[in-house]
């Protein structure tokens, strides 16, 4: 049985041995460092290096970290985890314990996105499936725990010691199935998504071609892409019309668009002959043909139709094309909904919008291996924005 500093510890160091094994075993500082992160911990913590260090000591004397020198001659010691040893964990297995001991309580969806760079499982049934065989062992290591009111996915704690208990009701973000739109698979999502976008491609160009004079905040972020960003080719993904890549293009920046939809991408093609738009799918998005990767890719909200155990994935394939430096610039609706459309902008359709958490869409981010440098939140302005916040990420490749 772990105390909560000990959880905290062991966490720290089996996630920190797979994502920055260059500087693993972690020094007193770096592990301190590792506890008290603000990102990826629940909850976040301030932990001294008196603390951490009795804390180790404690784990070393039952046989569950290891203190080591640096170096010869060096005087400054090491700590390395013992416990992927003592408990005999495969490599799914220990993903899986890291970020329930770094993070408590969470459902399937959430720990498939928050493993992503620990390890790569293939879809949220992989999870649960090793979920599965942590509760089967002897003693148990994990437990999938009674639904509270209002939720729907179910959720999983570790069983190494005590957890903070939920107290109330459960909290928004859990009561929401952002799962729900991968019912019938990926695929059957894909062509709902490319089907209502053909669809509405002519009155939903109208409706955008003004869209960003009614929003100052969304231009000045937008006017700093060109000016700030490496210099290079950009790329506006899920571009729809074409206004967003247009801007763009009007600010210096050279753009490409890309779009599921051929009704959408033949609009913007019409309106801004002068730029390039491409049919793709964005989540399989690759580095342009002549350069060696994007100076900054633009998702300007076009993730809404992305579970969010997708998130994560998508995500690190669109850092993957950056070059080092280069910029990923999101623009996300948020809240707690999955909003269900059956008409829209006057023709009817079959189309879900996720309406993402913002601390996990930032977490999924830097999962991902960017470094968010800004955020922002912003109340909503008009019709467009459906009455949800807006969340919106600058985030850099180291």
């Amino acid at each position: 049985m772990l105390d909560p500093a000990e959880q905290r510890v062991l966490g720290a160091l089996l996630e920190k041995e797979v994502t920055v094994p260059a500087s693993y075993p972690l020094s007193l500082n770096a592990l301190r460092t590792a506890c008290n992160q603000a990102t990826s911990r629940e909850p976040v913590t301030d932990y001294t290096d008196a603390e951490v260090e009795a804390t180790a000591r404690a784990l070393k004397e039952r046989g569950l970290v290891r203190i080591v020198w640096a170096g010869k001659g060096s005087r400054t010691l090491k700590f390395h985890q013992l416990l992927t040893e003592a408990l005999d964990l495969a490599d799914d297995e220990r993903a899986l314990v890291t970020v329930l001991l770094l993070r408590g309580e969470q459902a399937a969806g959430e720990l498939k996105t928050r493993t992503e760079r620990l390890h790569g499982f293939a879809d949220r049934a992989e999870v649960e499936a090793c979920l599965g065989r942590l509760a089967a062992r002897t003693p148990p290591l994990a437990v999938q725990l009674e639904r509270r009111a209002g939720q729907q996915d179910p959720r999983w704690t570790h069983l190494l010691g005590p957890v903070p208990e939920a107290v109330g009701p459960a909290p928004a973000t859990a009561a929401i199935d952002r799962e729900i739109v991968l019912a019938e698979g990926a695929a059957a999502r894909t062509a709902q998504v490319r089907a209502a976008y053909d669809e509405v491609a002519e009155t939903y160009a109208e409706f955008m071609a003004e869209d960003l004079t009614r929003k100052p905040f969304d231009r000045w972020l937008l006017e700093r892409i060109p000016d700030e960003a490496p210099a290079g080719p950009l790329v506006d993904v899920g571009c729809g019309p074409g206004h967003i890549a247009a801007f763009l293009a009007d600010a210096g920046a050279e753009v490409t668009g890309v779009d599921l939809s051929e009704a959408m991408i033949a609009s913007a093609r019409t309106a801004y002959p002068d730029l390039t738009f491409t049919v793709g799918d964005f989540t399989q998005l690759l580095r342009p043909p002549r350069d060696p990767g994007w100076a900054a890719v633009v998702a300007w909200f076009s993730l809404a139709h992305l579970a969010a155990s997708e998130l994560g994935g998508v995500l690190t394939t669109l850092g993957r094309t950056l070059i080092p430096g280069g910029w990923l610039v999101l623009g996300v609706q948020v809240g707690h909904e999955v909003r269900h459309l059956s008409a829209w902008h006057g023709h009817e359709i079959d189309l879900s919008f996720v309406r993402h958490d913002p601390r996990f869409v930032r977490d999924a981010v830097a999962a991902a291996g960017l470094v968010v440098a800004e955020w922002y939140v912003r109340g909503p302005q008009d019709e467009a924005d459906g009455g949800a916040e807006m969340l919106y990420v600058v985030a850099k490749r180291p």
